[in-house]
């Protein structure tokens, strides 16, 4: 993974924390990322180039009258004010080298002097165990603090650990082997086999991202909600709000415009199409 900087641009230290989205269901990860990009008023400081993630471009994602910049596959930002390094992925990994491209981005991490990284993805609503909409949408996350993946500090904020995290499961295990460059003759088990209802947490792009993270030594979180294919725009607001909550970030550097919280990018305005033509009715 080769990283390039923007000219006259550099990496502050100041942005010791790393936000990037996991790619899942609805995209919530990728749209939380960007309203907390056009909320902190982050700028570009360069773009990741990494062989098993898709080409794609497009015109500047945040601005109505966009000066002619691109939008890339990999694009790296930094709110100075929010002492923030975030990481928009606009384009998937190619089949089969999620754990590969996940490790180039940990070096990358690790050498950036990152200190922690904040993983933002959805699940499938379709497989959640049991239902609690009784205190609104609710947040689950998975920490490297300790062995068994809780924290304290998110437990704090009324959120729960996601329960099906079992590094003693085979699945677990083997992506942690993976990240660590440690496969033995033992773990016989991949992905591409016949997947068993215990494996499918761990076969998702987030549990790459968390497994190789830590196993770089890097303090790494996921935060997580359940959703389903749709308008998830509000899951984007709840997973954005979460990681403001968790890094403790300062409401006055997070702010929209007439009083409101964010600040909703300029390409959300097109990402269902056209409203529909009224006279059809």
């Amino acid at each position: 993974m080769e990283f390039v900087l923007e000219e006259g641009k550099h990496l502050s230290e100041s942005c010791s924390n790393l936000i990037l989205p996991a790619l899942s269901i609805g995209n919530v990860g990728q749209l939380a990322v960007d309203l907390l990009v056009s909320s902190t008023g982050a700028e570009t400081v360069g773009y990741l180039d990494d062989q098993f993630v898709l080409p794609c471009v497009g015109n500047d994602a945040y601005r109505p009258s966009p000066r002619g910049d691109l939008a890339l596959p990999l694009q790296a930002y930094e709110s100075s004010s929010s002492g923030l390094t975030l990481i928009q992925q606009r384009s998937p990994v190619v089949k089969g080298m999620m754990v590969e491209y996940a490790k180039n981005l940990a070096d990358f991490a690790a050498a950036s002097g990152n200190k922690h990284v904040v993983v933002l993805s959805a699940l499938d609503f379709g497989r959640l165990q049991r239902i609690d909409m009784s205190s609104g949408p609710q947040i689950y996350y998975l920490s490297s603090t300790s062995v068994d993946g809780t924290d304290d500090y998110c437990e704090q904020l009324g959120w729960k650990r996601l329960q099906e995290y079992n590094p003693a499961q085979r699945g677990w295990k083997y992506l942690s082997s993976l990240a660590e460059g440690d496969v033995g003759d033992e773990n016989n088990f991949t992905f591409e086999d016949d997947l068993e209802e215990e494996d499918y947490y761990p076969s998702l792009p987030f549990a790459a991202l968390f497994s190789c993270f830590k196993a770089r030594g890097l303090k790494v979180t996921c935060l997580l909600c359940y959703c389903s294919e749709g308008d998830n725009m509000a899951d984007a607001f709840n997973l954005a709000d979460a990681a403001c909550k968790f890094l403790r970030l300062n409401p006055d550097n997070v702010r929209g415009d007439d009083g409101e919280k964010w600040i909703v990018p300029f390409s959300w305005m097109t990402v269902y199409g056209p409203p529909p033509d009224m006279s059809m009715f």
